[in-house]
């Protein structure tokens, strides 16, 4: 029989059928039919099927020969294999009636094999493509489509049946028949049992053990030694006999192998097992000694009985009359049953992990399940990513029954970042099989808790503590006035439906249970985890483009006064320093200072300096009801509107602040005992939200009465925002126009011949810029068939595409300053204009962004274009010097301060060559002091020009890292040379020992933060191990970044969350900086920390700073846009202790992709900003994949070799400023981690395009490296959002994507297109970017512990790539060799 006509039958099958049509395989034409008849019997359809029958019981019955019962099942089957292939067309029935072979195969049978992975899937001719159901296995139709109709007319009968009804039929034909088969298409058969697809290559039958003894008399033999042959001993008998079983399989009443761990028995389905029985205290899995048996059960439930002592699962059947213990499964189930034992195995392995580490990401997780080597005796060898997305519904289950024997004030694991990423990408479904569990694992593992997993309990200092106290108090208390928050419940899942249970804590607090009903609180055996994992995600989701909608970013303190003074209310002030009150309590007067008191006609008046209440500022209701700060902002007001006076004292510092840490214990400042006093100690901008030392003013005499400090500051303020002009230069040659040799904007001076910044709108270019590349958009024409998941990309938004980055901003040199003249001939000092030479940058000449690449980024080209400009435009200063004039090297110069270019060569556009500069752009002759004589040139003009103003020295903070990993802050400072770290605390040991040996004089403690800040508290000098502790006075500087994943799931304020947030290391860092009290203070985090909980972890934290007496502020910075090529968000507070000056956050070095740089935090509805002026603008172009890691030789998947050499010298300029002036010809540790043959597969057919992921993956088999086979992915569901393909195809994987709830059974394993994505894609934006390629002048993503295809990073990094996208330099000390490759990634990525 021709392949081709029984593709949709599988392969081994088709194989079978093949060696059967041959003439010379010795078999009986008898033999030869009823094996075919056992091989196509599931396949055929139910009137077939009764059909046969029918046929064996009348030639049993003599009512037919052999020779017609032979003839007659012949035809049976040919008709069968014609309908199959062929379609409910008249016209197909004539050409198979016809046998017309004039045309190609309808399903062509060419192999070709691609290296390690050829191409398994059968090709279609061209003239015939389907974009329906998979070919080559395809499934078969349904009965309701492929059943012959009534009026449809059965086939003749020929000599060689199988052989005529299985010709080729012709290519008009099958156009018939794909338009009838995408008219009628319905999901392939499935067994109506196992729920099994029929056409599974991988559906085996059990081949039966006719001599075995069935399940009664099995029992009854003398070597179990349990019953007589009385079969009433097993009704009498009160507990079930316990057996062991080996050289088992399962299967259902069809004969079908299956898995008993999917839900069937569970859904009645009967499920027996036939194998060898042996005695319970037999360990022995071989099967002497046992006794044979078949079709044991039906199974009536299964279990899990725990581990053996070992790392194996102890798991079991129970029927009707005995348990049995499995032991070894048969060789053809084998396969099946390890698939078991890995779901157990890896349950207990996660459920263990996640246990002792709360907070890890499912990056981290991915690492320990790769790293682990599955016991000895199971049958797997690894464990991979695909592996725990396959046994994903097992293992949440898993973690839901332990979170239910948890106790009440536990947080659960399954609202852990690990779990919710594991949830969302599986598509896992909570709480619907909770009962069906409680049955089927009768005895569920304990895990025993480890205490020594993770930190202590916190160590923190009174005040800290007082003040988390405090604030949690009143807020619980708040809540039980109004009545508790009560928990919500998704109401779907099963745990929602149960009653309460009358037993727990909860509900005997309940009223109907007799209780007082103030918790609110659901019973604990209705802890709802859908609504658990939703409240943690929604809390801590925030997305990167997101702009929530904000109140204007007008004062809110000026808005209420305006409003409260147009409605005629009052409000309280005096001159000094005493303010309003109310003897309504709920009534919050506003506060002011007199400063001066006048009388005109309009009556009695008074200048209000305001104050700021603490629920003004970002503080909100953390603050201190008593504290004010001061603003600037101030009005005149009636004298009328005071209200009455209260007393505002101003609270210095006291003189030994600095070693007070630790001692504060009252977080009252004051004493109020009649609502009259308040205090200040600092001075608030409000939309940076930043505390500072108030500044000092000291009014002039004249002035003493009425002088406002805000007025004053305001004054200032305007002052540099408005361009002033100095030292004008006599020329008169320019009667239009007046020159100056100095001008000044925002507290900058300017001269003729320096250089300046300006946007990149303010002029062109007189070469064209090279058009951009074009994204690659959507193609329309793209075979649905093979890419059937291309449909999801609605957007041509490439991720990391720095398409839309600005252009950095335009440098230029001064050559003259002026300001036109009036009619009267007076110079218009209100309008400054500059007249300035272009510079080119190498990415604005004719040779495009390529020559940037290549070039310093901080190299310019010289040109004589001119160009004027407002002076309002100016950006800022920088400095411009000719490379051959300076008298150090060009790498010294442009490393000796910020600003700073060179230039080597001037630009002509119209030649568009490269020329000497003149001698005018050389030597700076024009830089001009004062008035002067002659055509524009000062009396000073051949003076040398000014130096370059030298930043002063400063000594370096002794500095203390917390939770210092490898260094990476400490490495910032110390190349900024403000920093010294003496001390280092980190609690991993491997991220210990590489920071020292990057810092061998750094102290380094490996231990828990929490036993070192007590040890010192308790006066000790020195650890366990004799290491000096630091001391009061030692410390300057305190860097670190606490970790916050631990309030994960909390959304109310009750003990719990309490107890949570007062034992958290932000908490314990918090009490470090309260105890040392350093000059400066730093804390660095994610982005999500300013957000987190409704911003309450950011007030609570500048609520300790500002009540220790620090100067504080927070910002949200963009990490690409100080030179490192990925997004990375962080969010950085600042403190400065009294008399220092808070530090402003550093302006933006380099262009990015404004989509990346949303940086505003939201905090109570009101939008804050940082203090950075540039945006997304920068002085250098963005730095992109292709700067960082082209010079990287390439290598394949696996690679392990610790040194290679270098494809050659650096190619741009970040690679040389990463590799350093020392010559580095070996590159180490450019190693690859070993991905599954199956993500391997799946990385090698993502195209290469940049924006290219998942669904780009051709819905093909292919052959893997080990040897296996992928298989196509199956689309068996209609679904309801994305309809059908153009071709009527569905696209469905699962019974949700129609709108009802998930069928296990439709889960797909080992297919090239991932089951889970489509199967979540619809709720999770189609995974957009999961396998992802990098766009090669783009930007990488945030960077994961452990880079995987499928999280959060778009490809798999080497360590010597991560480094350099991470701007670590490449002399960095980390570990070296295969073993440590995630350690290494882990130690890079928390070095940001």
């Amino acid at each position: 029989m021709p392949a081709n006509t029984s593709l949709s039958l599988p392969v081994d099958v088709r194989k079978r059928l093949e060696v059967l049509e041959k003439d010379d395989d010795g078999i009986s034409d008898e033999d030869r039919v009823k094996e075919k008849v056992k091989l196509l019997q599931d396949f055929l359809h139910a009137d077939a099927q009764d059909q046969l029958s029918s046929l064996k019981a009348k030639m049993k019955s003599s009512e037919i020969s052999m020779d017609g019962y032979l003839s007659k099942v012949k035809a049976l089957l040919g008709r069968e294999l014609c309908v199959e292939n062929g379609s409910h067309s008249d016209v197909v029935e004539q050409n198979c009636k016809n046998g017309k072979t004039n045309g190609s195969a309808a399903n062509g049978d060419s192999h070709k094999e691609e290296d390690e992975e050829g191409i398994m899937d059968t090709k279609e001719a061209d003239a015939i493509k389907s974009p329906s159901a998979p070919k080559g296995k395809g499934g078969r139709k349904s009965k309701s489509d492929s059943e012959p109709k009534s009026d449809m007319p059965y086939f003749s009968v020929m000599s060689h049946a199988l052989k005529d009804f299985c010709y080729i039929i012709s290519v008009q034909s099958c156009h018939v028949r794909v338009a009838a088969h995408l008219l009628f298409q319905t999901p392939p058969p499935k067994c109506p049992d196992c729920r099994q697809y029929l056409d599974d290559s991988d559906l085996k039958l059990f081949q039966g053990d006719p001599d075995n003894l069935d399940e009664p008399e099995m029992l009854t033999d003398e070597r179990l030694s349990l019953f007589d042959s009385n079969e009433d001993g097993f009704e009498n008998y009160e507990e079930l006999p316990q057996h062991k079983i080996t050289n088992f399989c399962v299967y259902d009443k069809r004969g079908h192998l299956c898995p008993f761990d999917s839900g069937l028995i569970e859904k009645n389905v009967e499920l027996y097992f036939s194998c060898a029985v042996k005695p319970i205290y037999d360990d022995n899995p071989c099967i002497d000694g046992g006794v044979p048996a078949k079709k044991l059960g039906p199974i009536n439930a299964w279990w899990i009985t725990g581990f053996d002592g070992g790392e194996k699962a102890l798991i079991g059947f129970t029927t009707a009359f005995a348990d049995y213990i499995l032991m070894d499964p048969r060789e053809e189930y084998a396969a099946i049953f390890a698939v078991m034992q890995e779901k157990i195995y890896m349950s207990k392995m996660v459920v263990e992990f996640l246990q002792k580490n709360p907070d890890v990401s499912y990056e981290d997780l991915l690492n320990k399940i790769e790293t682990t080597v599955p016991p000895a005796g199971l049958n797997f060898n690894r464990f991979t990513e695909d592996t725990l997305l396959r046994h994903a519904q097992f293992v949440v289950e898993q973690v839901e029954s332990y979170d239910e024997a948890g106790d009440s004030d536990e947080q659960p694991i399954i609202v852990t970042p690990c779990m919710r990423d594991l949830i969302k990408l599986a598509g896992v479904t909570l709480g619907k099989r909770r009962a069906a569990r409680r049955q089927a694992i009768r005895h569920p593992t304990k895990i025993e808790k480890d205490s020594k997993g993770g930190p202590t309990r916190a160590t923190t200092t009174k005040l800290v503590y007082k003040i988390f106290d405090t604030f949690f108090s009143d807020q619980i208390d708040q809540n039980e006035k109004d009545g508790g928050i009560k928990r919500q419940r998704c109401g779907v899942c099963e745990v929602c439906l149960v009653p309460d249970c009358g037993n727990c804590s909860a509900c005997k607090d309940m009223i109907k249970f007799g209780g007082s009903g103030r918790s609110k609180q659901a019973c604990q055996k209705r802890r709802c985890p859908n609504l658990a994992v939703k409240e943690a995600e929604d809390d801590e989701n925030i997305e990167e483009e997101e702009l929530l909608p904000v109140k204007a970013p007008s004062k809110k303190v000026s808005k209420a006064k305006t409003k409260k003074q147009s409605n005629g209310k009052k409000f309280l002030t005096s001159t000094d320093q005493n303010i309003p009150y109310s003897d309504d309590p709920s009534i919050l007067l506003y506060l002011a200072r007199i400063t001066s008191l006048w009388e005109d006609n309009n009556g009695k008046w008074f200048h209000a300096h305001w104050f700021c209440r603490g629920t003004d500022t970002v503080l909100g209701e953390s603050s201190d009801p008593l504290e004010l700060f001061l603003v600037d902002d101030c009005e005149d007001m009636q004298l009328s509107y005071v209200e009455g006076k209260v007393n505002v004292m101003y609270k210095a510092p006291s003189d030994n602040w600095f070693m007070e840490g630790g001692m504060v214990e009252d977080i009252k400042v004051i004493d109020d005992d009649n609502g009259k006093n308040f205090f200040y100690q600092l001075w608030y901008e409000g939309d940076c939200a930043r505390f500072e030392t108030p500044p000092t003013f000291t009014p002039q005499e004249d002035c003493k009465y009425n002088f406002c400090a805000s007025c004053s500051r305001a004054e200032e303020r305007e002052e540099q925002e408005t361009p002033r002009v100095f030292e004008p230069i006599k020329d008169e040659d320019h009667d239009s126009k007046a020159l100056y040799a100095l001008t000044c904007l925002k507290g900058e001076q300017f001269r003729v011949g320096d250089s300046c910044y300006l946007p990149p709108d303010a002029y062109n270019f007189s070469v064209k810029a090279a058009s951009p590349v074009k994204r690659p958009h959507r193609k329309e024409d793209v075979d649905e068939e093979l890419y059937p998941e291309y449909y999801r990309k609605h957007s041509d938004y490439i991720k990391g595409s720095n398409l839309d980055a600005p252009e950095p901003f335009r440098v230029g040199r001064i050559k003259e300053i002026f300001c036109h003249r009036r009619s009267n001939g007076k110079a218009d000092v209100s309008e400054v204009k500059l007249r300035l030479y272009k510079f080119y940058r190498p990415e604005n000449t004719h040779k495009g962004a390529k020559a940037g690449y290549h070039t310093d980024i901080n190299q310019l080209y010289w040109s004589d274009e001119e160009v004027t400009v407002n002076m309002s435009e100016v950006l800022g200063r920088c400095r411009v010097e000719y490379g051959e004039d300076l008298n150090e090297t060009v790498q010294d110069f442009s490393s000796g301060g910020p600003d700073r270019f060179y230039f080597l060569e001037a630009y002509n556009a119209k030649s568009k060559s490269f020329e000497d500069p003149p001698n005018y752009a050389r030597s700076a002759v024009n830089k001009g002091k004062g008035k002067g004589k002659g055509k524009g040139k000062s009396s000073s003009a051949q003076e040398p020009p000014d130096q370059e103003p030298q930043d002063p020295k400063v000594p370096k903070l002794r500095t203390l890292d917390v939770f210092s990993g490898c260094g990476g802050l400490s490495e910032g400072f110390h190349q900024a040379g403000i920093a010294e770290t003496l001390w280092a605390i980190e609690m991993w040991d491997p991220a210990a020992q590489a920071f020292r040996l990057n810092n061998p004089g750094t102290t380094v403690f490996t231990e828990d933060c929490n036993v070192l800040l007590k040890l010192v508290m308790s006066g000790e000098k020195t650890n366990s191990l004799g290491q000096r502790l630091p001391q009061k006075g030692d410390v300057e500087m305190l860097c670190g970044g606490p970790p916050c994943q631990g309030f994960s799931g909390m959304n109310r304020f009750n003990s719990r969350t309490y107890s949570k947030f007062k034992n958290s290391l932000v908490v314990s860092y918090l009490s470090y900086c309260d105890y040392y009290r350093p000059k400066f203070f730093l804390l660095e985090n994610v982005r999500n920390f300013v957000s987190f909980k409704s911003s309450m972890v950011l007030k609570l934290t500048l609520r300790c700073l500002v009540r220790m007496g620090y100067q504080c502020t927070f910002g949200v910075l963009q990490a690409g846009q100080y030179g490192v090529a990925q997004t990375r968000r962080r969010a950085i507070i600042l403190a400065a202790a009294p008399g220092e000056k808070l530090p402003r956050y550093p302006e933006p070095l380099h262009v990015f992709a404004p989509r990346a740089c949303s940086l505003n935090v939201v905090v109570d509805d009101k939008k804050y900003f940082s203090n950075v002026t540039r945006g997304n603008g920068g002085v250098y172009r963005t730095i992109t994949v292709r700067d960082t890691m082209s010079d990287l030789p390439e290598i394949r998947n696996g690679a392990s070799a610790l040194e290679i050499s270098y494809n050659g010298e650096p190619q741009s300029w970040f690679q040389r400023q990463i590799r350093g002036t020392q010559y580095q010809p070996i590159l180490k540790d450019h190693i690859c981690k070993d991905l599954s043959a199956l993500v391997a597969a799946r990385m090698r057919h993502i195209p290469l395009a940049p924006g290219s992921d998942w669904r780009d993956l051709p819905n093909i088999e292919v052959r893997l490296r080990d040897g296996t086979s992928s298989k196509k992915l199956r689309y068996t569901h209609p679904d309801k959002k994305n309809g059908r393909s153009s071709s009527g195809a569905l696209r469905g994987v699962c019974t949700c994507s129609g709108g009802v709830p998930c069928d296990p059974a439709d889960r797909q394993f080992n297919t090239l297109i991932p089951w889970c994505l489509p199967h979540t894609g619809n709720r999770h934006n189609h995974w957009a970017g999961l396998y992802g390629r990098l766009e090669w002048d783009g930007f990488f993503s945030t960077t994961v512990t452990n880079p995987e295809p499928m999280g959060k990073q778009v490809r798999s990094n080497t360590v010597p790539a991560l480094a350099e996208f991470t701007s670590s330099p490449q002399d960095t000390a980390m570990y070296s060799g295969a073993k440590k490759y995630l350690v290494s990634h882990q130690l890079l990525k928390n070095c940001m």
